[in-house]
Order: C-alpha cells, then structure tokens, then sequence
C-alpha cells in the first residue's frame, strides 16, 4: 500500500517509492529501495524535499498516517513513446578505472587530436570533398576508451574550449556527451560507438556556412539565423556519399535541432518521429553550446545550464534527459556552487551514487568575504556536515581561475598546444 508522509517520519526499513518536488532536488539516481543507509536517510532529511511515497507491503510502516488525508500516489511517468520503447531502464554505470587527475592527461591529448581531426573534415568539406566518416572511427574509439576509463574527464575538458575553436571542439565535446549518455542508457559498446560518432559529426554542415555569421561577434540577423539552420540540410546531403555513414548517423546529423513539442527544425518532427539517436543528440548539442564561450556571448555554468533545460518543457525527452544528468551529475565538475557553511566551492568529481553530494574544493568563504586556503571536501563522506545549499554566480568573473582548482593548468596548456 503506498501511503505519503513527511520526510522526517522516513525510518531505516521503509521502502521508498517516490519523492515528491522537482526530480533535480533528489539525491538519489533512484527512488524505489528500501532504506538500509543511515547516510541515505541523513541526506534525505537535510535536503529541500518535504514529503515522500513509501510502499508499506515492501518495507515498513508508520503508525498514526492517514492514507485518505494526503491525496492519491503519484501518478506514473508517461511510458516510452513508440520509437524508443525498447530503451532500457537507466542505471549507472560501473566506477572509473581511472582517477581524473590522471585521465585529464591523457584527455588533452584526445582533444589535441580531435581539433585537428574536425578542422581537417571542415576543411575537406569546404573544397567541397567526399567526408569519410570511417576515417574517424580510431579517434571516437579513444574518446570512448577515456570515457570508459573516466566519465567526468574528458567531457569536462571539452567543455573549456575557446571561442575560436568553438566550432571543432563543440563536434568532440558532443561525441564524448554521446558515448558518456550511450553508457548511462545502458548501451553497448557498439551502440556507443556509433553515438559518438554520430555526435562528432553531427554539425558537419555549418562547414559549408558562411565563416563570417559562424564567427560574428554579435547577434545574428534573422536571415542570418535562417542561413544557420540550414546546417543539417546541408550536413546530411554532404555526408551521403561519404563511405561509413550509417542511416542512424544521418538521422542525427539532420535531426538534432527537432524538439519533443514539434517546434524544432528543420522538419518540425512530431515526438514519435524523433529517433533515440537524435533525441540524445539534442540533449548533448544543447549542453555543450549553452556552456561553452562562444563568439557572441561567454558560456553558462555547468549546474546552471542544467537546470536551465531541465526548465524548458516539450525540448527534450525526459527520460533521457534525467539519463543525461545522471551521466554528468546535478552539479557537473567545474560547477560553482555554495555550501550551507557559506563556503564558495567548485566541483571536482562526482559521487555517482549521490548526485547532489559531490566532491568539492572549497576556496572562498563569504561569511569573511576572503579567500580561504582551498580544501578537498567530500560532500558524500559519513559523517560531513556540510552540504550544497545552491549555485554560486561568477558575476564579472568574481572568482578567477575556478578551473586551476579542478584542473591542472598544464594539462588546458596542453589542450591549448
């Protein structure tokens, strides 16, 4: 029997069916389980959620509720429209086999390689060449392999792009968003494969716009907009004489602007016709743009944006949106955000089991309004006291050099190289 209570009556034994308010608040990846963690029950108790759902025939009751009081359960999610009926239940994936600081490394280097790779296929495309998508197998084949190694890093690396590489760093951020969502989704490595290849080249097409709306400054003009969204015509005619490009990958290249309300372009697309491969590509695209510098305007925070499209109803899919989240965290590494000490921090890693309780470096206080000597602190260890009370605003770059806390100058040097 599910019966509703407030969050301070949860007991160890109660199984858990729902928690009630935005799913962003939550600080589990699932919801349906019996408590057993005293941790868990700590983190629900100091969060911003008020009641919850438990299921009394699996777990525990509690005395003195009345069920006809609160209102009927929660209604089910909406299932999964027919073009996605055989995605599996998201679950996360095994733990990193490598630690950041040494997979950062090795990611710059991809990313090195990357550039070249995607200003090379631009430049092909331009004098207007054959694109062969097998040729970038091997380079997806390494970005899979760091993702593999370590979710957070290379996804996190690409992300601090600058505005003149925008165009061909954005291609190798999004086929590592890919293969990083493909494994939160419970793909294989095949399947994940073609996800990032797929989001490599997904924007192949803007090589053929004019260079000087690519790289204006300022807002485009509305012919100039329409010239823009002409990009996945153009991309998917490129690409069909192009040795190794699937059907999957040109559903992608010419459907990741299509929205889940049918406003997207440039078909308009009603939900159902909107492939899985393209539903992701959307989510990734969007990510990735939204958070990186660009010639027009500097990129948000990574936990802002986030919450930002988790905001905009009918863009995306649901349910792999809440995967997409999952696979970078509530608060992605290089999110700033305040801690209920007062403490300013930025987010170094992620603590997969617990979404809003990452490992942070604390810098700054603002009960003194001081630099403070930085520190590690695990959000998610037993026994902290301390916890995310929201994001923290870099208004006019208040906080300078945020990303020498997660990330070794050297290594966005060699990035940079």
């Amino acid at each position: 029997m599910l019966t509703k209570i407030p969050i301070h009556q949860l007991r160890l034994g109660m199984h858990l069916h729902a928690l009630e308010g935005a799913w962003i608040e939550h600080p589990f990846w699932r919801t349906r389980f019996v408590l057993t963690d005293p941790v868990d029950l700590q983190r629900l108790a100091d969060g911003a959620l008020s009641a919850c759902w438990i299921d009394t025939a699996l777990g525990l009751d509690v005395a003195g509720v009345d069920p006809s009081a609160v209102g009927p359960p929660p209604a089910p999610a909406a299932g999964p429209l027919p073009t996605v009926r055989s995605l599996p239940q998201p679950g996360p994936p095994g733990p990193p086999t490598q630690p950041l600081k040494a997979e950062l490394q090795q990611a710059a280097a991809i990313c090195q390689r990357g550039r070249r790779a995607v200003n090379s296929m631009f430049r092909e495309a331009r004098m207007g060449r054959t694109v062969d998508t097998e040729g970038f197998l091997p380079l997806v084949e390494e970005i899979s392999a760091s993702v593999l190694r370590n979710p957070g890093a290379l996804v996190s690396l690409a992300r601090l792009k600058t505005r003149d590489d925008y165009s061909y760093m954005h291609s190798v951020a999004v086929c590592a968003l890919m293969v990083a969502l493909g494994r939160q989704l419970g793909m294989d490595d095949g399947a994940c494969r073609a996800a990032g290849l797929a989001g490599l080249v997904h924007d192949v097409g803007k090589a053929l716009l004019p260079l000087e709306i690519l790289t204006k400054p300022g807002k485009l003009t509305e012919a100039e907009f329409t010239t823009v969204r002409m990009h996945p015509e153009r991309g998917h005619a490129l690409l069909l004489d192009g040795q190794g490009t699937t059907a999957e990958i040109l559903d992608v290249v010419l459907h990741h602007h299509e929205r889940m309300d049918g406003t997207g372009y440039p078909h308009r697309l009603p939900a159902a016709q909107i492939s899985r491969l393209a539903r992701m590509g959307a989510v990734c695209d969007v990510y990735d743009a939204i958070t990186s510098n660009r010639p027009y305007k500097a990129g948000w925070d990574p936990a802002e944006s986030i919450a930002r499209m988790a905001s905009w109803k009918g863009h995306f899919d649901e349910v792999i949106f809440n995967a997409f989240v999952r696979s970078l965290g509530i608060y992605p590494t290089g999110s700033l955000v305040r801690l209920q000490s007062g403490l300013v921090a930025v987010v170094v890693e992620q603590n997969p089991a617990a979404l809003v309780s990452p490992l942070v470096h604390a810098f700054y206080s603002t009960r003194s309004s001081m630099p403070i000597p930085p520190k590690l602190i695990d959000l998610a260890r037993s026994g902290c006291a301390d916890r995310i009370t929201g994001r923290e605003p870099n208004t006019d770059g208040r906080y300078p050099n945020v990303n020498d806390l997660w990330v070794d100058p050297a290594v966005l040097r060699k990035m940079a190289g």
